[in-house]
């Protein structure tokens, strides 16, 4: 959906927005620059511009930044970030053209679009293993434990020609959760265009279930400064950056940001103005947390206040190799010293220093915290000198040993928390230095005792060793920067970590009501942080959820539970939806296409689905760090796989994936190689339409690669990267398989042999993904369909009403393909990707997949020349209430569909059955049953109509879900996203 909104929003986009070649003439360029930023509507006058900023922007010869507008939404702490940079060639040559943004590292990058010289450029989301010959855009997303000198963020970066007097626009999206630290979450938003901005804007929406509390605007602050290092411990109040205003209205806080270019100019000349930060929190209730819930899929926040704290048991364990002489140890020491003075009564503690020797402070023993014990600690910090070479293998070893053996002894107090912070700014050079040998000896000593907190300092640590010991053993890693105060920042992780509260936390929901739960076991809970869960609800109908959290706290263990109205939370989260949308697309700016208005439409409307983009935010989170804790290739290739899939899904770039876009051919003389001509096709197969949705328009389509076209007998034949496009004459409708799954959803089945047809419903739930066709492992097809609700007609015996959305077929033979449809859309990704209309009538050939659309009435989908799908659209012009514009599905021909084929529909392919009479009492007529291999299946006869309702089919129906009919349950065909492929092992 958010790539659609993209490509229409620039294709709607105005010429001035977006670059006429016909409004560039050669005097606009050759104004003077007063003219210029007059033109741009700075409210300032033009000769007070300061003489500097002139000649800084006349001596540019890279393309203009005319503007940069950024626009954010953050919904219950997930934030959507849109970003607009629209770029001028003032040139007659092409040049060059760098976008470039900063963003969090814990962001994923879900869309990247442009559009140079009238054509849309659409980024894929691909498995990362996929080498693509053609230009891609990549973020640095690096992969967890990759060796990136940035902690705290990571860069997207690409280049594009831009043809001579042209412009060219950039949208980037990117989606976080935020997290909460010391009490507090920070969003940053990094403003860097790295030159002056015309027209420079940022606007942040916060919306929030809990009342909204603290919220401050810093000041501008650079990225690698040691504020932004030490996490955010609130400082005295400062003043936020010139023209910030802040608003509340209704807990809806909108929060703006646009310095004019002489405003810029009193910052920085350089257009590095640093990051915009906003910190707040949220009231919080005691209880087992707040829960949203939306769409088929909840979010859990649970964060508890006001407990005693936890006593701890903590080993530092001190890098003392010669490269930390100088900065880093002076200032490592600084940090221990503010340390020491932190540490409660209740605690036990001890320092090991290692470079090529470990030295131990109290060797065999953990202290308690007394006037005593911190002297001498200090003395030992003081003590402390560079020397030799890495010995990471024994440090982690003897730390480890300390630990287990004050646990086994009769000083340990059995409600601790147990806890090493490791510190090092190299990679093992003494004694074991085999990665994979030294993750195994740390397991083996810490026995799941523990936890293993890593930090590392500068560009030559192995991220990749700290961050898997670290998430081996329930801990977290922190990055440091060669040039941050590596103090400041290791006083902040051991304030982050230094108040545990509870431990052995398990969350439990009622087993039957969700699926798909993210982790929901936690060894620790500390103070200032936050527990997020989310899920799949099961049943949607169910009127509450019984949530239960039990935890160990200092003295005593905790039980909390609670019974959670779903009907009441999901109105509850529905409405601050509708004021996320209303605050984020509202506001006094008169609407610019493409600029912050058009940003404003996409984020409103994705925001619709914000708890079930936190949930596959979480799950491909949760992938990739069970990825990298694996012990077996097996288990790494499954969660691969997994986390792959899922990125995929919700069109993320993370470290399993690359972001790839097509760039611009710029000609010798200066032009752009012009797209192929697209025209309209028909399709070979017409069936009616619901009802009638617009007008037809004519397809937009944009294949990726450049080549030429040329003609056939049939009509113009456009031949390129993604196969073949073409027009041909409209031929009469064909006959198709009665077997189906259309409506509420209705199915149908169709036994030739038998002469008898089948029908069945499944009463599925809102957001269920359900299996029709599962020949996976044989002809590498799959199929899946997403339900939708819908309230039921006045009348209706039936609370809800469930429709298909979406339907995605997707193959892996020859090569991974897909195709995914829905009653507005269809997109195509095989070689390429591309993105079409449903109100144009298109054929697209892939060589794998082809697709042809019969505008605004079907789209056949045709695998391999044996195999294909007829998918209805149904649309509404002017729906009711209760109606939905949906899709209906029919199998056309299914001669490549293996005998093993399975899902709901698909396991009867290849199967027949019998119609017989059960005895019946004297005076009573038999009960009809249908023979469904060893099965037999009470059915009744029923009425149909199919096609569309041109058609009526009489069938032999079965109750209850299709119980006995089908193998299994329907539960058993309930999938976890829509590219699911695996096989369920529970039919």
């Amino acid at each position: 959906m958010l790539q659609l909104l993209l490509l229409t929003l620039l294709v709607c986009a105005s010429p001035r927005a977006l670059g006429d070649p016909g409004d560039l003439g050669g005097s606009r360029f050759d104004r003077d620059i007063d003219s210029e930023l007059a033109d741009f509507d700075l409210d300032i006058a033009p000769r007070r511009i300061p003489r500097q900023v002139k000649t800084i922007l006349t001596k540019e010869i890279k393309p203009h930044i005319q503007e940069l507008s950024i626009k954010t939404t953050i919904i219950s702490r997930y934030a959507f970030t849109a970003v607009y940079c629209a770029m001028l060639n003032r040139h007659s040559a092409a040049t060059e053209g760098v976008f470039q943004f900063q963003i969090p590292a814990n962001a994923y990058v879900s869309n990247f679009t442009m559009l140079i010289g009238g054509r849309v450029y659409q980024s894929e989301v691909r498995p990362k293993e996929k080498r693509v010959k053609q230009g891609n855009s990549k973020a640095k997303n690096k992969e967890l434990g990759d060796a990136s000198p940035e902690a705290e963020v990571e860069v997207f970066r690409t280049a594009a020609k831009i043809p001579g007097r042209n412009r060219a626009v950039f949208l980037l999206t990117y989606e976080e959760l935020l997290q909460r630290r010391l009490g507090r979450y920070e969003h940053v938003t990094s403003l860097r265009p790295l030159q002056l901005v015309s027209r420079l804007s940022l606007d942040v929406t916060v919306v929030d279930h809990s009342p909204i509390t603290d919220l401050e605007v810093l000041p501008l602050r650079d990225g690698r400064s040691s504020a932004a290092a030490s996490g955010p411990k609130i400082p005295a109040r400062s003043e936020p950056p010139i023209t910030t205003a802040i608003k509340n209205e209704n807990n809806v806080y909108k929060i703006t940001f646009s310095p004019n270019i002489v405003q810029q100019a009193k910052i920085t000349t350089n257009g590095i103005l640093g990051d915009f930060v906003i910190r707040y929190d949220v009231q919080r209730d005691m209880g087992i947390g707040d829960i949203q819930v939306l769409n088929g899929h909840f979010v859990h926040y649970f964060a508890p206040k006001d407990l005693p704290v936890v006593p701890k048991n903590v080993v530092f364990v001190i890098d003392t190799s010669a490269s930390m002489l100088g900065k880093k140890i002076r200032q490592t020491k600084d940090a221990l010293f503010t340390i020491l003075r932190d540490l409660r009564p209740d605690d036990r503690f001890n320092f090991i220093s290692f470079s090529s020797k470990i030295k131990v402070w109290q060797p065999d023993r953990l202290v308690p915290v007394t006037p005593l014990t911190v002297r001498d600690a200090k003395k030992f910090i003081l003590s402390l000198m560079p020397t030799g070479g890495t010995n990471i293998n024994d440090a982690i070893q003897t730390g480890s040993s300390l630990l287990r053996r004050y646990l086994s002894g009769p000083d340990a107090s059995p409600n601790s928390v147990s806890l090493i912070i490791f510190l090092t700014d190299g990679r093992p050079t003494v004694g074991e230095v085999q990665s994979v040998a030294i993750l195994g000896n740390t397991r083996s000593a810490v026995e799941e005792q523990f936890c293993v907190f890593t930090i590392g300092i500068g560009n030559d640590v192995d991220y990749r060793l700290l961050e898997r010991m670290a998430l081996e053993n329930c801990g977290m890693m922190r990055r440091i920067h060669e040039e941050a105060d590596a103090g400041a920042m290791l006083k902040g992780f051991y304030d982050e970590i230094g108040t545990p509260l509870l431990s052995d936390i398990r969350i439990n929901y009622t087993e039957d009501s969700v699926q798909y739960v993210t982790q929901h076991m936690f060894t620790n809970y500390f103070n200032g942080s936050e527990i997020v869960i989310a899920g799949k609800l099961t049943n949607q109908s169910t009127e509450s959820l019984h949530v239960q959290v039990t935890a160990s706290n200092k003295d005593k263990s905790i039980i909390l539970e609670t019974d959670v109205p779903l009907r009441r939370r999901q109105m509850e989260t529905k409405k601050h939806v509708k004021a996320a949308k209303a605050a984020t697309m509202g506001g006094a700016q008169p609407p610019r296409p493409g600029g912050v208005q058009g940003l404003a439409t996409v984020l409103g409307l994705v925001a619709e689905d914000f708890v079930e983009r936190v949930w596959g935010f979480l799950s491909v989170k949760e992938g990739l760090r069970s990825r990298l804790r694996s012990q077996t290739m097996k288990e790494r290739e499954d969660h691969t796989k997994h986390a792959t899939n899922l990125s995929i899904a919700y069109h993320f770039l993370t470290p399993l994936t690359n972001l790839v876009v097509e760039k611009p051919v710029v000609l010798a003389d200066g032009t752009m190689v012009p797209a192929p001509a697209v025209t309209p096709a028909g399709g070979e197969n017409e069936l009616p339409a619901d009802v009638e949705d617009g007008k037809p328009q004519k397809a937009n389509m944009k294949p990726s690669s450049q080549t030429s076209s040329q003609k056939n007998s049939t009509g113009e034949v456009v031949s390129s990267g993604f196969g073949e496009v073409e027009r041909r004459p409209v031929k009469k409708s064909i006959t198709i398989s009665k077997t189906s799954a259309d409506g509420d959803p209705h199915f149908v089945v169709e036994f030739p042999l038998s002469k008898l047809t089948v029908c069945f419903n499944i009463n599925g739930e809102p957001g269920h993904i359900l299996r029709l066709v599962s020949d996976h492992r044989h002809s590498g097809v799959t199929v899946n369909g997403k339900l939708i609700g819908a309230p039921a007609p006045p009348g209706s015996h039936k609370q809800q009403r469930t429709y298909f959305s979406t339907i995605t077929v997707v193959v892996d033979h020859p090569r991974r393909a897909y195709i995914e449809v829905t009653p507005k859309k269809v997109i195509l990704d095989s070689r390429d990707r591309v993105v079409l209309p449903c109100h144009s009538t298109a054929t697209v050939d892939s060589g794998v997949l082809s697709v042809s659309i019969v505008e605004n009435s079907n789209v056949t989908v045709t695998v391999g020349g044996n195999m294909s799908f007829v998918i209805l659209l149904h649309q509404y012009k002017n729906p009711a209430p209760y109606q939905r514009d949906h899709l209906g599905f029919y199998i056309g021909n299914s001669k490549g569909l293996s005998s093993s084929c399975h899902g709901l529909l698909g396991q009867f392919l290849h199967e027949d059955v019998r119609l017989a009479e059960l005895p019946a009492p004297e005076g009573t007529k038999p009960s009809p049953v249908l023979k469904v291999k060893d099965r037999l299946v009470p059915v009744v006869q029923k009425s149909r109509r199919i096609y569309g309702g041109t058609q009526s089919v009489d069938c032999w129906f079965a109750r209850n879900n299709a119980a006995k009919l089908i193998d299994g349950q329907y539960e058993d065909y309930v999938m976890s996203h829509m590219f699911d492929t695996a096989d369920s092992n529970r039919v």
